[in-house]
């Protein structure tokens, strides 16, 4: 083998490891939830060379409502200790534009730049750009790039829950909405789209959180379905052969769980394949609903990401995840902020 081969085999052997963490290797998880300093939840879990960060919204621990403002980061290097980067961009201070509801973001990487997706005044989507995945990061366009009254959107609720996916011929997909999944095909700067707002079909009982992931030369689109379907919300998912589908139901991944909303992400980590979502578990255990039920509906306004391992199925459907409990990092933690 000559020397120039063996560098182009050593050069993908490293993109490969950097894709998805560390090729062949396994992670023990460390017990749930994995986030005990302060509330957080819609999880979105994305691999950046040999580290998984996560970008979840803050659940603050006075709010009333729905209610978020900031946005930390987290990383994690062995799926057990998760350290939280601080506040990486809070757009209702750092943005001209928007007011209030900074809701569940996303973030992915291209070209040494990190790009985060965000939701605020449940109408407008922001992104906002870093040299490095915990921050801190900027506005660059001043203005949000997209909106509920873009031409081609549809939406009859709350514009929200961006997630943004680069299929392996580099075009980059953003999928947003609730009720509705619409999507634009980014520009290769990732703050920018040119054409129309496709409108994607299939998806059963859509509510809102949409995921995408591709797995075997499928794509993945995971959402948490209800709570307008007569049934708590789950993390539903279906299948197609293309990103922008139609797509076929499959079933559900996560049942409902007991903050009341669900909202998750997927991703592959080493050899490893994890669901990330959140519960009420400490916020239950915190609040002591057992003694003072009048709290329970706060509950659902703190919430803590957990996370669990997901398999396929031979003709890659997916298990169905059964959330895992620590009872003891639940009496043992007590969240301050």
């Amino acid at each position: 083998m000559n020397t120039f081969f063996k560098g182009a085999v050593l050069a993908l052997a490293l993109l490969l490891s950097a894709s998805c963490g560390q090729s062949g290797k396994h992670y023990e998880l460390g017990g749930n939830p994995v986030i005990t300093n302060i509330y957080t939840a819609d999880p979105s879990a994305r691999v950046f060379a040999d580290t998984l960060y996560v970008y979840p919204s803050h659940d603050r621990t006075d709010a009333t409502s729905f209610s978020m403002e900031d946005y930390h980061v987290f990383s994690t290097v062995d799926m057990v200790n998760f350290v939280d980067h601080g506040v990486a961009f809070n757009p209702l201070t750092e943005t001209v534009w928007a007011t209030e509801a900074a809701w569940a973001p996303d973030c992915i990487e291209r070209n040494g730049k990190y790009y985060l997706y965000y939701p605020t005044d449940k109408k407008y989507i922001g992104v906002a750009v870093s040299d490095r995945p915990t921050g801190p990061f900027h506005d660059p366009l001043g203005h949000p790039l997209l909106s509920i009254d873009s031409p081609g959107v549809i939406c009859d609720r709350d514009f929200i829950d961006p997630c943004v996916f680069i299929d392996d011929d580099g075009q980059a997909y953003l999928f947003v909405g609730q009720n509705t999944v619409c999507c634009i095909k980014l520009n290769e700067d990732m703050i920018s789209y040119d054409g129309e707002v496709h409108i994607i079909e299939g998806v059963h009982e859509f509510f809102e959180a949409v995921w995408v992931h591709k797995y075997n030369g499928k794509y993945y689109m995971s959402y948490s379905n209800g709570p307008f379907f007569g049934h708590e919300p789950e993390i539903a998912y279906c299948m197609a052969d293309n990103p922008l589908g139609p797509y076929e139901f499959k079933g559900v991944v996560l049942d409902p769980v007991n903050s009341g909303t669900n909202h998750h992400s997927i991703v592959r980590y080493g050899d490893d394949w994890f669901l990330f979502y959140h519960t009420a578990d400490l916020s239950l255990y915190n609040l002591d609903v057992e003694h003072h039920p009048e709290l329970r509906r706060r509950t659902g306004l703190r919430r803590s990401v957990c996370v669990d391992r997901l398999f396929y199925n031979p003709d890659g459907t997916i298990q169905k995840v059964i959330p895992t409990v620590d009872s003891l990092k639940i009496r043992t933690n007590t969240v301050l902020k």
